[in-house]
C-alpha cells in the first residue's frame, strides 16, 4: 500500500489509538489529535512516530485553522478518520437537556465540523476518503442510550448524503459501524445520568448491570477492527456503511427483519394516502 497521511481525531485512546497505531507499523503517516496536554504527552509516550495535534472537536472556529496548519506542516492528508465521540447512558425522562447538547456537539456537531474542513481540499484534489466513526447504535437502538443513539443516526445518515455529494469528485465517504469493543466506551469514557425514577428501575437496572459486568469483556477487538480500516480505505468499493463485530451484524440483521414485517404489515395504509 503506498503511503497515506492519516488525520485520526480523539486518537489518545479506544479505535483512534487502534488506528494509529496500525497505520503507523504499516508505514503510513498519522496526525493524532487530542484535546490536551496530558492527552499529547499520553499519546507520544504511546506511539513516538505520531504527529500530535492540539483540537478539541466542539471548538468549532478553531478546526479550519488547524485542518490547514496540519496541511501546511504535514502534507496533504489522504485519510480522515472521524472518530472523537463518547458515549451517553441514561433514561430520556432523567437524562437532562444539556447532556443531550453536549453529545450531539461532539459526536454530530464536532464531526461534521471536521469533515467539512477536509472537503474543500479533498474536492479540490479529487480524492480523499473520509470514514466517520458512527456505531450499530446508529442503525439499531437499546433503552438507555437515546441522546447517543439519536447522535449516531444523525452522523450516519449526514454521512450518507456526504457520499453523495462527494463521489462526483472520487471522494469516498463510509460510515464504520462498530459493535461492542474492549475499549473505554462502556467504562471511564461514558457519561452516565443518576437514576430518579423508580418506574424505570425493571426496564434499565438490568440494562446498566449488564453493560457494567460486560465493559472490558466484550467480543470485538480494537486491533482487528484497525486492520479491517486499513483494508477498508485503500478499497476501490467501499461500502456506505461498513459493521463491524458479530453483535452488529446480528442485531442490524434482526431490525432490518421487523422493518421489513413492520412494512409489510402496514402496507395498505401506506399506499392509502396516495390520493
Amino acid at each position: 500500500m503506498p503511503q497515506k497521511t492519516f488525520f485520526i481525531t480523539g486518537a489518545n485512546s479506544g479505535f483512534g489509538l487502534a488506528i494509529a497505531q496500525a497505520a503507523l507499523d504499516a508505514g503510513h503517516r498519522v496526525i493524532g489529535t487530542v484535546r490536551s496536554q496530558t492527552a499529547r504527552a499520553s499519546l507520544l509516550e504511546q506511539l513516538p512516530g505520531v504527529c500530535a495535534v492540539l483540537c478539541d472537536v466542539t471548538e468549532f472556529d478553531r478546526i479550519l485553522a488547524i485542518v490547514a496548519q496540519a496541511e501546511q506542516d504535514y502534507g496533504p492528508v489522504d485519510v480522515l478518520i472521524n472518530n472523537a465521540g463518547y458515549g451517553h447512558e441514561g433514561v430520556l425522562e432523567e437524562s437532562p437537556l444539556e447532556e443531550m447538547r453536549r453529545q450531539f456537539d461532539v459526536n454530530v456537531f464536532g464531526a461534521v465540523a471536521v469533515a467539512k474542513a477536509f472537503l474543500p481540499h479533498f474536492r479540490e484534489r479529487r480524492r480523499g476518503f473520509v470514514v466517520n466513526v458512527t456505531s450499530m447504535g446508529g442503525l439499531i437502538t437499546m433503552p438507555g442510550l437515546a441522546y447517543y443513539c439519536g447522535s449516531k443516526f444523525a452522523l450516519q445518515g449526514i454521512s450518507d448524503v456526504m457520499r453523495a455529494e462527494m463521489a462526483p469528485f472520487g471522494v469516498y465517504v463510509t460510515a464504520l459501524c462498530p459493535g461492542s469493543f474492549r475499549t473505554d466506551w462502556a467504562g471511564r469514557s461514558m457519561v452516565r445520568t443518576e437514576r430518579a425514577i423508580k418506574d424505570y428501575d425493571a426496564l434499565f437496572d438490568p440494562i446498566r448491570a449488564a453493560r457494567h459486568a460486560k465493559d472490558g469483556k466484550q467480543s470485538g477487538d480494537p486491533a482487528k477492527l484497525a486492520a479491517a480500516v486499513l483494508q477498508l480505505v485503500v478499497s476501490d468499493t467501499p461500502p456506505p456503511q461498513l459493521l463491524l463485530g458479530s453483535d452488529a451484524l446480528r442485531l442490524v440483521r434482526e431490525r432490518l427483519f421487523r422493518l421489513e414485517k413492520e412494512i409489510a404489515d402496514w402496507e395498505e395504509v401506506t399506499g392509502s394516502t396516495d390520493g
